[in-house]
């Protein structure tokens, strides 16, 4: 009797009463109801510190995993937090306080609102009430901390972050090479995983961590190492992904390899102190 009728982005009341008004030209009292038959993929856009943003497609029973971390199947509707694992999870710089959830409303008109969650509330406390369910169209913003989160060694072992992270650490270290560590590994244990640095030869006040940003500009800032050191932006930073961690010779390192390579050729004929001995 009245055709298609176009409803995207109403409401199933909404959908109802536009359906009912069309049915009034034909119809003296038309009754209807309208119900879900099968329900699409619910799309997500999902921008700011997660692994991988971008956009997103979930089901009623999803399939997620973070960078490392174990296979989780979700059944019923997908939440914020089903949206963040399948991104990847989150970074070690995701400002968990205020993370923020816009919505299209229902209607013609291309009105949104917007909520802010609080995830350090669900992951730590248990707050279910911060785990929203998703609809089409949805939009997660996670901005940058300014510094680091008090609990983020207990986040960092939470489901919403990856497990591992690959590390490049070169220079002065027993063990030189490619590390996969846990995720949010200060730098001082890093160093100690690579062995720690060789004796005498490297300078542990000239500690140097290269990352590369997303917008492919690089961040390099050196640091003194300190064992006792706690995790801390400034002295002891946790490392991301693809870092790279150099540790610097010492003076005393580069004068004795410097001395060594004059030395070699004539290592038959005077010994290396000799020869310090000849230049003083």
């Amino acid at each position: 009797l009245i055709g298609s009728v176009y409803v995207t982005n109403l409401s199933l009341n909404q959908a109802s009463e536009k359906v009912k008004e069309i049915y009034k030209r034909e119809l003296l009292r038309p009754e209807l109801y309208l119900g879900i038959k099968s329900q699409r993929p619910v799309k997500v856009s999902i921008i700011g510190e997660v692994e991988r943003p971008g956009m997103y497609s979930l089901t009623t029973n999803e399939t997620t995993q973070t960078d490392g971390g174990p296979v989780i199947k979700n059944s019923g509707l997908p939440t914020i937090v089903e949206a963040l694992r399948k991104a990847g999870g989150i970074t070690q710089n995701a400002n968990l306080k205020d993370l923020v959830l816009i919505r299209r409303l229902p209607g013609n008109k291309n009105e949104y609102k917007q909520a802010s969650i609080n995830l350090i509330e669900l992951l730590l406390v248990g707050d279910q009430n911060q785990n929203q369910v998703l609809f089409d169209g949805d939009i997660i913003k996670i901005s940058k901390a300014r510094i680091i989160p008090d609990k983020l060694m207990e986040l960092a072992v939470s489901n919403l972050s990856p497990k591992s992270i690959n590390v490049r650490i070169i220079g002065e270290v027993k063990n030189p090479g490619k590390f996969k560590l846990e995720s949010n590994t200060p730098l001082v244990n890093a160093i100690y995983q690579a062995g720690g640095p060789t004796d005498w030869k490297s300078n542990r006040g000239n500690v140097e961590l290269i990352r590369v940003r997303r917008n492919g500009s690089a961040f390099r800032k050196k640091f003194k190492l300190n064992l006792d050191q706690d995790i801390s932006n400034e002295l002891n930073p946790p490392l991301s992904n693809n870092d790279i961690v150099r540790v610097y010779p010492s003076t005393f390192g580069k004068v004795t390899k410097g001395l060594n390579e004059v030395a070699q050729p004539v290592s038959s004929l005077v010994t290396g102190l000799t020869l310090i001995k000849l230049l003083n």
